[in-house]
């Protein structure tokens, strides 16, 4: 009776729907969902489909325990003997609307991880509804679906047309099939570096067309491209590209309408022209519209949002709508001088985002999005590498409207297998299309540290180039190197090259004294004289970062410690310093971004005893930031900071240490347990304050800075350490570093 009543709802709340126009309908709620193993044999094919189904909303993963708590087991590494991959379905029923006759039906997928097929429709079924579960009677079964589409790839959106298989006024079974088992032909082929967390992890819709339409199955774009060339405070030139579909079966004389709205409502530009479509084949149609004296989009100092609004109109009467966000601006990476937006300087600092989350996987909520945001923008960041995939189109829209610039790409990272050339271009494709008008994004990504064997990745990295090229003129694209080879041939096949390097992690030292090029200050001077005329941008570096893993003294090593998980927070701390204090002295680096934003899972890695990355500069239920994370407040935002490092370092062994300080409002005061200490010293930036040879009381300490503001305003802040003699730790660390570049 219950799932009863839940039809009939969604049937009147589909029919009252106003239908004169595009209706996009959520399609979330009421899913049924079963995990394999299931048995290969024809024989058990109706046993996948019998038993208790658990009843899930969307988004949702299987993975959100098992790929974030297992330890690895002795002999396991590879093998993914810790977290569930292969098969799942999801099943929901629906009654469409007796008035969606005439009308095309499509279903999009905004993210499925990760090679789905989906089926439409079988004979009745009978179900009992409980809190949790569903059990399933499938005696009047037989298995006759019909087959509607299959996607490979976890991370971009796809749709499939419904309308010819629906039957309308009456139930409706729509089955999904997911696999999230890594495979040479489809991106990412393993789960090495992050994993792909199986399941329906980002929302689904249905929309409802008129057989007249923007299109909604090219690669499940907007169907609505925007170009803008001769872009200044005097003027705009926007093109638009607009795709259009005819189903009728007749020639059709229709007006296309595009609107360009300010904020508040009023109407900037318009453009309206009359066409006739013919009755087949998908009509490609443009409009130019000249913006006089626009208000350009200017990250974040002012992230001013147009709104473009097309219209199809059939005899007076819109007949289709598609909404575009357009942010009228213009950008340029000057090598040796940086990132200009509207002929502006403007710095990237940047950073590196994976989606994952603590508890949830993959499967996030807007709230979510919102919090990684906040903390970004808190930082002061201006820009966001989103590697290493496609990720929600809601987050790409905040950045939109926030001003955060972005650095997109596909998950063509880590590994070549010689089979993921056409899955490659495809999600590139679609990775491009699907986001073309967010004015935030600057940068196609292609690939991330893949190499051997080589001929067959330098063709490829120049396919994906020449693909990105043709779709997208106007943006740049860029391919990623792990080492310091700036001249690899296979990362010279696009506009701008990434670096991902790790002094003092992975090989070489944070400092030495020496000329050899092995630390990140003389290795960045070189490159600055040999390759002054390429695009660098400094794509990754960042170190280990337990909180609970602390020392006094760290060296210039990180990644090889006599215990190989321990990796203390103040042996990162040092590395940022170090590396953004080079980088931000060497415009060779037109930007830069830390790896990573957020600790996250790694479940097949064994460089931790749980399956995580704790590179983040914020911690991986987003509740601790590390004293990384106010570094780079300190050194990039406009606000006040005044912050004293190592408060989680409390129990001290060494009676004489330096104290650091972090202040973008000038020289503080410090103070140990109400005594002024003199002798402060600059560091790497002119935010970093050092004060050496602090002695500490035996017992209880008090450690504070303070700043006194030209407003009149005090800045403080306050830490407590205990000293004690028998606190001394092993001083001994790692006495090199690593020699391979792993890409954790």
């Amino acid at each position: 009776m219950i799932k009863r009543i839940f039809y009939t709802l969604f049937f009147i709340g589909i029919t009252i729907l106003n239908l004169q126009a595009r209706t996009v309908i959520p399609f979330n709620a009421n899913w049924s969902f079963k995990k394999g193993p299931f048995s290969t044999s024809a024989l058990d094919y109706n046993q996948t489909f019998d038993g208790k189904w658990q009843l899930v909303t969307l988004p949702h993963t299987w993975n959100a325990t098992d790929m974030q708590t297992a330890e690895i087991k002795p002999g396991s590494l590879g093998k993914n003997e810790r977290f569930y991959t292969g098969d799942a379905y999801y099943r929901k029923t629906f009654v469409p609307g007796s008035d969606w006759k005439g009308k095309r039906i499509f279903i999009r997928f905004e993210g499925v991880n990760t090679n789905t097929e989906v089926y439409l429709n079988n004979k009745p079924l009978s179900a009992k509804a409980g809190k949790n579960d569903i059990t399933y009677d499938n005696s009047q079964r037989n298995g006759n679906y019909s087959f509607v589409g299959r996607h490979q790839g976890g991370y971009s959106a796809f749709v499939f047309e419904l309308t010819d298989m629906l039957q309308l006024g009456v139930e409706n079974e729509l089955l999904v099939k997911v696999n999230n088992e890594a495979s040479p032909q489809v991106i990412p082929v393993n789960h090495t570096l992050f994993p792909m967390y199986g399941g329906i992890y980002r929302p689904v819709e249905l929309i409802v067309t008129d057989d007249i339409h923007v299109a909604v199955n090219d690669f499940a774009s907007q169907g609505v491209y925007i170009t803008q060339q001769n872009v200044s405070k005097k003027t705009a030139d926007i093109a638009l590209k607009i795709k259009i579909d005819n189903k009728s079966g007749k020639i059709q004389p229709i007006e296309l309408l595009t609107t360009i709205f300010e904020k508040d409502g009023t109407i900037k530009a318009k453009q309206q022209t009359a066409y006739t479509l013919p009755p087949q084949g998908r009509q490609v149609l443009s409009q130019q519209i000249a913006v006089k004296n626009p208000h350009l989009w200017q990250g974040l100092d002012d992230p001013y949002l147009y709104k473009a609004v097309t219209q199809i109109k059939k005899n007076g009467q819109i007949i289709d709508e598609v909404t575009t966000p357009l942010g009228i601006r213009k950008f340029e990476l000057r090598t040796g001088q940086g990132f200009f937006l509207n002929d502006i300087k403007y710095p990237l600092y940047g950073v590196c985002r994976h989606q994952d989350r603590w508890g949830k996987g993959s499967a996030l909520s807007n709230a979510d999005h919102d919090e990684d945001l906040s903390i970004i923008k808190e930082m002061g960041a201006t820009s966001i590498r989103l590697a290493h995939y496609q990720q929600s189109a809601y987050f790409y829209s905040k950045c939109d409207s926030i001003g955060l610039v972005i650095w997109a790409e596909i998950p063509f990272v880590n590994r070549v297998t010689t089979f993921e050339d056409n899955n490659a271009q495809q999600q590139l494709k679609e990775l491009i299309r699907q986001n073309f008008n967010h004015p935030s994004i600057y940068i196609w990504g292609m690939h991330n540290e893949v190499y051997s064997p080589s001929a067959y990745t330098v063709e490829l990295t120049t396919k994906l180039n020449d693909l990105a090229k043709s779709e997208d003129p106007d943006r740049y694209t860029v391919s990623v190197s792990g080492y310091n080879v700036i001249d690899h041939p296979v990362n010279n096949n696009a506009d701008v090259q990434g670096i991902n390097h790790y002094f003092g992690w992975y090989n070489g030292e944070l400092e030495n004294k020496s000329d050899k090029d092995d630390d990140v200050a003389t290795w960045a001077q070189r490159i600055s004289k040999e390759f002054k005329d390429y695009k660098i941008i400094f794509s990754e570096y960042g170190a280990e970062a337990v909180p609970e893993d602390q020392a006094e003294e760290v060296g210039n090593f990180g990644n090889q410690w006599s215990n190989p998980s321990f990796f203390p927070e103040e042996y990162a701390t040092k590395f940022h310093e170090v590396h953004w204090g080079v980088i931000s002295k060497n415009p060779i680096f037109l930007g830069s971004y830390v790896w990573n934003t957020f600790d996250f899972a790694t479940p097949i890695t064994a460089l931790n005893v749980n399956p995580r990355n704790y590179k983040g500069l914020v911690s991986f239920d987003r509740k601790l930031k590390k004293d990384g994370f106010y570094w780079y407040k300190a050194n990039w935002s406009k606000e006040p900071i005044l912050y004293v490092t190592q408060r989680r370092m409390i129990n001290r062994g060494n009676e004489i240490t330096p104290v650091t300080v972090y202040s973008n409002r000038g020289e503080p005061t410090l103070t140990v347990n109400g005594t002024v200490i003199k002798g402060v010293r600059k560091g790497q930036t002119d935010v970093h304050y050092i004060f050496d040879n602090v002695k500490l009381a035996k017992g209880a300490n008090t450690i504070e800075a303070k700043i006194n503001q030209k407003d009149g305003k005090v800045l403080t802040d306050t830490i407590h350490w205990n000293y004690d003699p028998s606190y001394k730790q092993d001083a001994t660390g790692p006495t090199k570093s690593k020699t391979e570049h792993v890409g954790l």
